[in-house]
């Protein structure tokens, strides 16, 4: 049996939250080593364990994977949740990366200086309301599917729904105007036990709190 991966990084959600999302959505358990010092994170810099120096890193299949979007797209394609030619994977690329842009910005706002913090909460709301959500409500109703591309679940619809949540933990009624997204949303949410019908994925997941020593991310 293969060994389980293993995710290192601080205990928060931080950019390792989108491999959990999608480790689980696949159906893989995985084993965490939480980084609580900078001892811990030096340690796995001294052993030549991560590549550029920097967390998150994934030890799966016999590679030690870093760069979040590089881990990403490695566990999607193996998992079938990457589309099924080139055309599907680069509408799935563009959609992750464009989501990914706005969930950056989440993923920052901790360390950000407290009055600082709901001034940026007001641009995220902005800049999900103008430029992201629009795209995606409206992909959801030309498509006419209940996944943004093809008919199948792939790493677009995890990160995006990834990305709302967090972002209704601030701002409750950020869909309000986006009936599609609703209706996405309340789909893979309701769609059996755990997130997207998994039991893998838990819900405690979403009162991870936020990293201790934010420079050791990539």
């Amino acid at each position: 049996m293969a060994a389980k991966p293993k995710l290192h990084y601080p205990n928060g959600r931080g950019r390792m939250e989108s491999v959990r999302w999608v480790l689980a959505a696949a159906g893989v358990e995985f084993d965490e080593e939480f980084l609580e010092t900078k001892e811990q994170l030096q340690k796995l810099q001294d052993g030549n364990h991560l590549l550029f120096q920097q967390v998150p890193m994934v030890e799966i299949d016999g590679m030690k994977l870093v760069q979040t979007r590089s881990i990403l797209h490695y566990i999607a394609d193996k998992h079938h949740l990457f589309g099924r030619d080139l055309k599907e994977r680069t509408l799935i690329d563009m959609y992750v990366e464009g989501t990914l842009d706005l969930l950056e910005l989440i993923i920052m706002h901790p360390f950000l200086k407290p009055d600082d913090q709901q001034k940026e909460v007001v641009n995220m709301a902005q800049k999900a309301i103008i430029r992201y959500f629009p795209v995606f409500e409206k992909v959801l109703r030309d498509h006419g599917q209940r996944f943004l591309v093809g008919n199948q679940l792939s790493l677009a619809d995890i990160i995006l729904l990834q990305t709302i949540l967090a972002l209704e933990e601030k701002i409750p009624n950020i869909l309000s105007a986006f009936p599609h997204l609703q209706v996405n949303k309340t789909m893979f949410w309701n769609t059996g036990p755990g997130l997207l019908g998994l039991p893998s994925i838990s819900v405690n997941w979403l009162t991870r709190g936020v990293c201790t020593f934010q420079d050791s991310s990539s």
